[in-house]
C-alpha cells in the first residue's frame, strides 16, 4: 500500500463523527478512500449529510503526525503489517460482521489470522485459582491439538489462555483495545512479546490509543468474529465475557461454558450461559467433538498426593471452604492443617480466594 493509500485511509479513520457505518456507505459509493475525499461537497452530503460531508472535506490536524508514526512503526520490523478492508488478507470472518473495523494493526504472523481452527478463551480477570487452572488447562490440551486460542490479553482467564496456548505450541491471537504501540496491562509485556513471535496481536485502534474503557467492549466483538466457538471459563452475570458470548451466538457460533460451584460468584455468569442453551464442557474434548476436530489425550494428572493429604483434599470437598470449617471437618489443630494445606497450595492442589477461603483445585 503505498503512502497516499495509507494516509486516505487513515484520514477516513480520524474524521470526527465518521464512524465505521458511514465509512462503509461512502466506500459502496466511491470506492477507495482516496476517492471519497475527491468528491464535492454535495455529492458527500448526499450519502451521508452535511455535518459529515464538511468534516470529509476538512483534514484532521492528527493526521501527519498519525501518519508518521504510523509509516516508522511499520519500518520498524517485517512483522508488522495493517490490514484495510479493501487488503486480501482482511479476515474473511469480520467481513460479515455487522460494523468491521475500517484498519487492523497486527503485530506478529498475519496469517495467525487465517489459522483453519481458531477458539476464543475469555473470563474473569479475578478468577478463582480453579478458574484460573482451567483457563490454562483448556487452552494447552487445545493448542496441542492444533487449535489457535484467541483472547484479549486481559488479567486473569485472557492471561491464563494465551500462557496455555504458547506451552501448547499453536499459534495464539491476542486482541486488545489499545494502540499497538502500547501493552495493557504493563505486567503482561513479557507476555505480549511472546505471543507476537508466536501468533499475532491485534487492534483496531490507531497507535498511541490508551486503554479507555469503552474499547474493551468493543474489542469483544473480533475476538468472537475471529473465532469458530467461544469458550467461557468463568464470569460474573454483569461480566464483559458474557458480552463476547453474546456476540459469537449471534454471529452464529459456538458458545460453551465450565460450570462451578454454586458459591461462586464467577461462577453464575456460566451458569446463565448454559440455561440459555451454551454447551456445558468438563474437557477440551467436550470442545473439540463439537466442533469435529481431532480429540486429544487428556493431560497428565500431577503426581498423587500422600494418604494423608489425600483425606485433608477429601474434606476440602471442590466448594470454597473456611478454615475454620475445614478444622472442624478434619480435627486437625490449626499448626498442623495449616502447615500441610501450605504444602497442597505449593503443588497446585489448592487456591486460596478472598476472605480467607481455600478451594480445591481440580485437574481438567
Amino acid at each position: 500500500m503505498s503512502g497516499e493509500e495509507l494516509a486516505a485511509w487513515l484520514r477516513l479513520l480520524l474524521t470526527p463523527g465518521v464512524g465505521t457505518d458511514s465509512a462503509r456507505k461512502l466506500l459502496a459509493a466511491f470506492g477507495l478512500p482516496e476517492a471519497i475525499f475527491g468528491q464535492t461537497s454535495s455529492a458527500l452530503e448526499a450519502v451521508t449529510g452535511s455535518q459529515r460531508a464538511q468534516a470529509l472535506l476538512t483534514e484532521p490536524e492528527e493526521l501527519p503526525a498519525a501518519l508518521q508514526r504510523l509509516q516508522d512503526w511499520l519500518a520498524a520490523g517485517p512483522d508488522r503489517h495493517v490490514l484495510t478492508l479493501a487488503d486480501k488478507r482482511f479476515p474473511a470472518e469480520l467481513l460479515e460482521m455487522a460494523d468491521p473495523p475500517l484498519m487492523l494493526y497486527v503485530l506478529g504472523d498475519v496469517n495467525a489470522l487465517h489459522h483453519p481452527q481458531r477458539l476464543a478463551i475469555v473470563g474473569s480477570r479475578n478468577p478463582t485459582p480453579q478458574g484460573q487452572a482451567n483457563a490454562r488447562q483448556f487452552a494447552l490440551a487445545l493448542s496441542q491439538t492444533g487449535v489457535c486460542i484467541v483472547s484479549g490479553l486481559a488479567l486473569g482467564v485472557d492471561g491464563a489462555a494465551h500462557e496455555g496456548a504458547l506451552e501448547g505450541g499453536s499459534p495464539t491471537i491476542a486482541v486488545v483495545g489499545t494502540g499497538l504501540d502500547r501493552v495493557y496491562p504493563k505486567r503482561h509485556l513479557n507476555l505480549a512479546h511472546r505471543i507476537a513471535a508466536q501468533g499475532a496481536i491485534v487492534s483496531e485502534y490507531p497507535l498511541g490509543t490508551p486503554p479507555l474503557a469503552a474499547h474493551f467492549p468493543q474489542r469483544n466483538r473480533l475476538i468472537a468474529g475471529l473465532s469458530q466457538g467461544t469458550l467461557v471459563v468463568e464470569a460474573a452475570v454483569q461480566s464483559g465475557s458474557l458480552i463476547t458470548a453474546r456476540l459469537a451466538a449471534e454471529q452464529g457460533r459456538e458458545v460453551f461454558a465450565i460450570p462451578g460451584s454454586i458459591h461462586a460468584p464467577q461462577s453464575k455468569g456460566c451458569h446463565a450461559l448454559i440455561r440459555q442453551g451454551a454447551k456445558l464442557v468438563e474437557s477440551a474434548n467436550d470442545i473439540l467433538e463439537d466442533l469435529r476436530l481431532p480429540t486429544s489425550p487428556p493431560l497428565p494428572f500431577d503426581t498423587p498426593a500422600s494418604a494423608q493429604e489425600d483425606t485433608l483434599l477429601e474434606a476440602l470437598g471442590h466448594d470454597p471452604v473456611s478454615l475454620d470449617a475445614l478444622q472442624a471437618r478434619t480435627g486437625l489443630d490449626t499448626a498442623t492443617l495449616q502447615a500441610r494445606l501450605l504444602e497442597l497450595e505449593l503443588e497446585g492442589h489448592v487456591g486460596r480466594l478472598p476472605g480467607g477461603l481455600l478451594q480445591r483445585i481440580g485437574r481438567s
